[in-house]
C-alpha cells in the first residue's frame, strides 16, 4: 500500500460510523445496506460503471481507492446524502443534487413524512444517454413506522469539451418514489 492509498484508506475509514442497533425492517429485501457515515463536503469528480444489479445484496465497501467515474463513486455521493439527512442538514445534502430546487422540495417530503434514515442497495448498471452516464441506487427511507422504498437516479456527464467540473461529478438527478 502506498503513502497515499493509505491516507485514502485511512480518511474513508474515519469517515465512518457503524450503526449499533438498527431498525426492524419492513420485509423490503431489495435494500440492505445502511448510509450512516460522515459526510464530507461533496467530491469535486465523482462517477459510474458497474455490471451487476443485483438490489438484494447490500452496497460493499470499496476496497481501495475508488475511481471517481466508477459505480462506487456514486453510491458514496448517495451515502453521503444519507448521512446528512440523517443529521437534518438538509442545505448540505442538497449540494449533492444537481438542482437545488428539486433538492429542497424533496428534503419538504422526507421531513413531512418524517423520514430521516436512507438504506441503500447495490447499484444497477450504468447506462449512457446523450454525453451523460446514468446510475439508478435503489433505496429505502424511513424513520419511525414509517418506511417508503425509492429510486435515486444519479448523473454525471461524460468529460466532454465545455463540461464543467459540477456536470462531471456525480450528483442526484432525481429520486423516484416506488409504488
Amino acid at each position: 500500500m502506498t503513502p497515499k492509498t493509505g491516507m485514502l484508506a485511512l480518511v474513508l475509514l474515519s469517515g465512518c460510523q457503524q450503526r449499533a442497533a438498527q431498525e426492524p425492517s419492513s420485509g423490503n429485501d431489495e435494500v440492505t445496506a445502511t448510509a450512516n457515515v460522515a459526510a464530507p463536503s461533496p467530491p469535486a469528480n465523482e462517477a459510474v460503471s458497474n455490471t451487476n444489479s443485483d438490489a438484494r445484496a447490500p452496497l460493499a465497501e470499496p476496497t481501495g481507492p475508488i475511481d471517481p467515474n466508477s459505480t462506487e463513486a456514486a453510491g458514496q455521493v448517495v451515502q453521503h446524502y444519507g448521512a446528512l439527512i440523517e443529521q437534518d442538514r438538509f442545505a448540505e445534502a442538497a449540494n449533492y443534487w444537481g438542482d437545488p430546487d428539486t433538492a429542497a422540495a424533496f428534503a419538504k417530503q422526507l421531513q413531512t413524512r418524517g423520514l430521516k434514515h436512507l438504506e441503500i442497495g447495490k447499484p444497477g448498471d450504468s447506462e449512457g444517454a446523450a454525453g451523460s452516464i446514468y446510475v439508478t441506487m435503489p433505496v429505502s427511507f424511513y424513520g419511525g413506522s414509517n418506511r417508503s422504498a425509492a429510486n435515486i437516479i444519479l448523473r454525471r456527464v461524460n468529460d466532454v469539451p465545455g463540461s464543467t467540473a459540477a456536470q462531471r461529478r456525480w450528483h442526484i438527478e432525481r429520486i423516484e418514489w416506488k409504488a
